[in-house]
């Protein structure tokens, strides 16, 4: 019971204990929570007074910043005004420059004026002047103005015909002393490494015979062998009274060789009727196959020419039957191949190439007699056939001036064949074609003006000209013997070259008495 009592004025006590101390606890806290209100408040109040002045200084500063705005904008504002008032001031000025320029301008165009009708009124005293002073002048020269105006321009004309014929003079004299010598030396060089004999043959063969029984023989019973040569050959005999000789006479010179060949043949077999007429003759065509083939591979070998077409081949064979104002085809050839090719030699040029378009600058006269056409189109054709080289074509092509040449070996070419056929001994001509040259040259040079008379001499390799001196200046004799020289260039056709030869006498007589 005592316990229980203890245990009772314990919990009261601690309960009574308790409350104490959640009233004095209470009572704390209440006066904690004051002081923090007091602080509290206190502190808000500073906060407030504190932000107050931060307020009014604010305010002041941007007082004092909207101050030094507006002075730095009035200052401005100032000085824009003194610019634009300096501006103004300016055009004000350029304005009254401008009108005083305005006032003087128009004093000046016044003054122009007057200065444009004092010039036309002394432009016309002068004009009459002038024409005062061109009359006096024609009647104190007795010549009229247009008289006057021919002898000036007669003058002038004099002048430069005298200045052209010196400048021909200047730079072919010039032309002359550079390359003459060299060339000189060149083309002699050339021509003395391939001279070679020229065989000239005419349109005729002749047959020696052992005796003169052969030719009853040759003509047969009742003509019948002679009359089955000329058919098989196409090649006309002709037996007459020369003593051991029968002469072929045919244009072509393929068919007479046939013919010459089968006769020859016939009279060694000593059997003659149209049996044996007819075997030799196929036996001399298989035989001249042969020959022509030989002659074309001999040409090859001499040029040193290489890679050709065997057809090609045998039509330069073909050459050796062909002739040139007398001259052998086949061995121009070969001149003209071997001479271009010691001068391209020499000249640093290509020698295959000159040496190639040499050989075959004639192979159309293999052909010419069977197709129509010149021997150039002829030959152009047939290389252009066996796909030669271009260049060699252009070459063969203008040899004779039909194309220009592309190539320096085309020039050559052109020299060679010239070289091969003027030098001496290389062609001859017919009289009638030898006396037409002679003509047409003479007749050439008569046609100018101022020409006297003419003569062609040595040959026709010279024309020499007689002017006559009131009509001919020497100045001008340069000019016409240029022109004489194109001409006969251009109208006529001829080997090597034609000398244009211009005399100019004057001769004054007088008589003693």
């Amino acid at each position: 019971m005592d316990t229980f009592i203890l245990i009772a004025a314990v919990l009261v006590s601690l309960a009574i204990g308790a409350l104490v101390g959640m009233a004095y606890r209470k009572k704390v806290a209440e006066s904690k929570i004051q002081s923090a209100e007091n602080e509290a408040k206190r502190i808000v109040d500073l906060a407030k007074i504190e932000a107050e002045n931060l307020k009014k200084e604010e305010i002041f500063k941007a007082k004092e910043e909207i101050l030094k705005n507006r002075s730095e904008l009035d200052q401005e504002i100032k000085e824009r005004r003194g610019e634009i008032q300096k501006q103004e001031t300016r055009i004000i000025q350029k304005e009254e420059n401008l009108e005083k320029r305005a006032d003087n301008l128009e004093k000046k165009e016044q003054q122009v004026e007057q200065e444009l009708v004092k010039v036309e009124e002394k432009k016309q005293e002068v004009e009459q002047l002038y024409v005062e002073q061109l009359n006096e002048l024609q009647k104190v020269a007795a010549l009229s103005q247009e008289e006057a105006k021919k002898i000036l321009i007669d003058r002038v004309e004099k002048e430069m015909v005298h200045e052209e014929a010196t400048i021909i003079r200047e730079h072919t004299q010039k032309a002359k002393e550079e390359a003459i010598k060299n060339a000189k030396e060149l083309l002699t060089y050339a021509v003395q490494k391939c001279a070679a004999d020229h065989s000239q043959e005419t349109t005729v063969s002749i047959v020696a015979l052992p005796n003169d029984d052969m030719k009853g023989r040759i003509i047969g019973r009742e003509g019948r062998n002679i009359k089955a040569l000329e058919t098989l050959t196409g090649i006309d005999l002709i037996i007459d009274d020369t003593p051991e000789a029968v002469v072929l006479s045919g244009f072509d010179p393929l068919r007479r060789e046939v013919a010459k060949i089968a006769l020859e043949k016939l009279i060694d077999d000593g059997r003659i009727h149209p049996a044996k007429i007819e075997e030799m003759v196929e036996k001399a065509k298989e035989e001249l196959e042969q020959t022509i083939k030989e002659e074309g591979e001999r040409a090859i070998l001499e040029t040193g020419v290489i890679g050709l077409h065997p057809d090609l081949v045998k039509l330069i064979g073909k050459l050796k039957y062909r002739t040139s104002y007398g001259q052998n085809v086949l061995n121009h050839s070969i001149e003209v191949s071997n001479l271009a090719r010691i001068m391209a030699e020499e000249l640093g040029f290509d020698a295959k190439r000159a040496r190639r378009a040499g050989l075959l600058h004639d192979i159309g006269k293999a052909l010419d007699h069977d197709m129509e056409g010149t021997h150039v189109e002829i030959g152009v054709e047939i290389l252009k056939k066996y796909k030669e080289n271009p260049l060699v074509i252009n070459a063969v092509e203008a040899h004779h001036g039909d194309v220009e040449p592309q190539t320096m070996e085309a020039v050559l070419i052109q020299a060679a064949d010239a070289i091969s056929a003027s030098r001496p001994g290389a062609r001859r001509e017919t009289l009638e074609a030898y006396i037409k040259r002679l003509q047409n040259l003479e007749e050439i040079a008569d046609s100018f003006e101022g020409v006297e008379k003419s003569f062609a001499i040595q040959a026709g390799r010279e024309v020499r000209i007689i002017v006559k001196p009131d009509k001919i200046s020497d100045d001008e004799m340069t000019i016409l013997s240029r022109d004489v020289a194109k001409r006969i260039e251009n109208e006529m056709d001829y080997p090597g070259q034609i000398k244009v030869n211009i005399i100019r006498e004057t001769r004054v007589v007088n008589y003693a008495k």
